[in-house]
């Protein structure tokens, strides 16, 4: 698995509660700058539309070298993959509890593109400073064995 992009801000912006796999429909000049590594996951966000899973607001560079073939924007919104059932029963959770989707990674597997993306719950001011606190004593402690 190599992974492509990290949505880091998701996890100090959400709780996450589960973690799901899913494809992507892409171009084949999307791929290519795939590879090289252009892609930006901070922003983006899954929304569920007419049964089928999209991918809104995920940074996807145009690959330079394509010419006239890369007339689609940086920024469109794509299709993501996953089974009816699977799909049905995030619906019913997002529907009954108030849940949201939320980009996790892009990675290749093998070949082909994957994106894990996770049913989160927004955290509030205080549970974003109890994370950074977290985040410091953890440093510190590691400072502190590192030194020992």
């Amino acid at each position: 698995m190599n992974t492509i992009a990290h949505n880091k801000y998701a996890a100090y912006e959400y709780f996450i509660l589960e973690k799901y796999e899913a494809g992507i429909v892409l171009e084949g000049a999307e791929v290519k700058s795939l590879r090289a590594g252009k892609c930006n996951l901070k922003d983006s966000f899954c929304l569920i539309a007419g049964g089928e899973l999209m991918l809104k607001n995920a940074h996807i560079a145009v690959y330079d070298k394509a010419g006239a073939f890369s007339t689609r924007q940086s920024k469109r919104d794509r299709k993501l993959l996953m089974h009816r059932f699977e799909i049905d029963k995030i619906v019913g959770k997002i529907n009954e509890k108030g849940y949201t989707l939320v980009p996790l990674s892009l990675y290749f597997s093998g070949s082909l593109v994957k994106v894990e993306i996770a049913l989160c719950k927004g955290k509030q001011n205080f549970d974003k400073k109890r994370t950074i606190a977290e985040r410091d004593q953890k440093r510190a402690l590691e400072r502190q064995l590192k030194e020992y």
